[in-house]
């Protein structure tokens, strides 16, 4: 198993929600993957939110999986690829924005906040247009910024590291 295989099953940020929001169906894979997922329709194609509900510390449709999911490669794994970083750099990578989403998390549980999605990805985007519509700091309390502050360090690594952003 190659380097870039191995950070790729190790890593999962993009089933488990945190760098993809949803996957894209196409028509002819609709009938199959419907018997594995919840896939909605939408003008003849299909499509299913993030996190996938077939990953659980991997995929277990791997041989069966989405186009989507078997041609999509982050940026992480083009640049170990490249050899602009090395293996132990990207799982460090990995590690940190899991890291980073785990506190995230835990300060989205402290404060309360109701957000829409289950999606990891898209309660960002949410998170994002709330700071973005409440842009004075000095009135939000300590925990709003560390989350605010949190939100902005993940998007920068996903910038940086995954060539996507949580974008609003």
């Amino acid at each position: 198993m190659n380097d870039a295989t191995r950070v790729c099953l190790a890593c999962g940020l993009c089933c488990d929600g945190t760098v993809i929001g949803f996957v894209q169906v196409g028509r002819e894979e609709l009938p199959a993957l419907r018997e594995l997922l919840d896939v909605e329709n939408a003008n003849g194609e299909g499509f299913f939110l993030q996190p996938c509900k077939k990953f659980c510390d991997g995929c277990t449709i791997y041989p069966d999986r989405p186009k989507q999911c078997a041609k999509y490669e982050c940026g992480l794994l083009e640049s170990l690829e490249q050899k602009e970083i090395d293996f132990d750099a990207a799982i460090e990578t990995v590690h940190a924005v899991k890291q980073k989403k785990i506190a995230i998390e835990k300060q989205l549980a402290l404060l309360q906040l109701q957000l829409k999605s289950e999606s990891f990805y898209f309660k960002m985007v949410e998170l994002k247009k709330l700071f973005e519509t409440n842009t004075d700091l000095a009135t939000l309390s300590q925990d709003h910024i560390n989350l605010f502050t949190d939100l902005n360090q993940l998007d920068s690594l996903l910038v940086e590291r995954f060539s996507v952003s949580i974008s609003s």
